[in-house]
């Protein structure tokens, strides 16, 4: 099926028939419905719209052009894609730019798809995950073979970060990055454009509102609280002339979900691999090779044999080497 109109200018023939085509192919594939997913930039196939609707978006915002299989629109999804060999054969290659060549950590995506609704299905959704690996294959701009788009706007949001750049400031520098670079880049021209990108490399992340004397989580029984039922502290920050700021915390957790992490590693089958190996190996000799032939783990088997059945499922171990909580000790650094 030819796509290529979702990169022609819009006020284009190509453009106007590329949209009608679109249109007819998701309702021939959908069938008699009265709203689909509208894939303009602003929407992001999030928002439900009639066809009217979404055809005016797609004039006047354009089409998503991250949006390659359309499988909200009845596209059938085929693994045997470039994106999907790419995460189950070496996704760890796909991020030896993240995590090694820029020191990029989930810190750094911290912010990324912070807001609920408008990147609601991002970042979570594997297929969304290897349309965007497979956006590392793309080059820059025709004839490019240093930079893939992935990787540069990785290396451009990385600086962002670093010295502190306003939205605003990066999306200025994104369109005069743009101007510089040949015809026919793919650099992303804003802010929204680039998080709807990233948003699939960075984890959620949940913020807790906390005792300002870390006596409790203001969660479970003490989500509606505004006293620390512990110390009596209020919840809420205090200005300088002693007021109450209601609505803004005096102190707040950034807690980051194990579980959406674990489910990122199984999405590559080297990693998926490893991560079983201790049920998949040929022999056991006797000889402690593995955790696997530790006394922690074989009570882990016998007290929970559910879980201990289920080679997917992963134990944790904790260390406190060199931590040093409370620096009650001396030390040249802290955790």
């Amino acid at each position: 099926m030819d796509k290529s109109w979702m990169h022609a200018d819009r006020r284009s023939k190509a453009y106007e028939l590329g949209v009608e085509g679109f249109l007819n192919f998701a309702l021939q594939n959908l069938g008699n419905t009265t709203e689909i997913r509208c894939p303009c930039v602003k929407c992001g196939n999030i928002r439900l719209f009639g066809v009217g609707i979404i055809r005016e978006h797609l004039y006047f915002n354009g089409i998503d052009q991250s949006y390659k299989i359309w499988r909200w629109h009845g596209e059938p999804w085929e693994w045997t894609t470039n994106a999907s060999r790419n995460v189950e054969e070496d996704e760890q290659s796909r991020f030896s730019y993240v995590s090694e060549e820029l020191g990029m950590d989930d810190n750094d995506f911290a912010n990324i798809g912070s807001d609920p609704y408008e990147f609601a299905n991002i970042g979570s959704d594997p297929y969304e995950f290897a349309n965007v690996i497979g956006d590392g294959d793309e080059p820059l701009y025709p004839g490019c073979s240093k930079y893939t788009k992935l990787s540069a706007l990785v290396k451009l949001y990385n600086l962002k970060a670093k010295h502190g750049m306003s939205d605003v400031c990066f999306t200025e520098l994104l369109i005069l990055q743009g101007e510089f670079l040949p015809e026919g880049n793919t650099l992303p021209s804003s802010m929204y454009e680039a998080k709807k990108t990233l948003s699939a490399l960075g984890m959620s992340y949940e913020k807790i509102h906390a005792c300002s004397n870390d006596c409790i989580l203001y969660r479970k029984e003490y989500e509606n609280a505004t006293n620390c039922p512990t110390c009596g502290i209020s919840r809420w920050k205090e200005t300088k002339d002693g007021f109450l700021k209601e609505g803004v915390a005096a102190k707040v957790v950034w807690y980051f979900p194990p579980i959406p992490r674990f489910k990122r590693m199984f999405q590559s089958h080297k990693t998926a691999k490893s991560l079983t190996w201790h049920a998949a190996r040929k022999s056991v000799d006797g000889y402690m090779s593995h955790p696997a032939d530790s006394p922690s783990w074989k009570l882990v088997d016998e007290k929970w044999p559910d879980f201990g059945n289920e080679p997917r499922n992963l134990r944790l171990a904790l260390s406190s080497d060199r931590f040093n909580p409370h620096s009650s000790l001396s030390s040249r650094y802290s955790c």
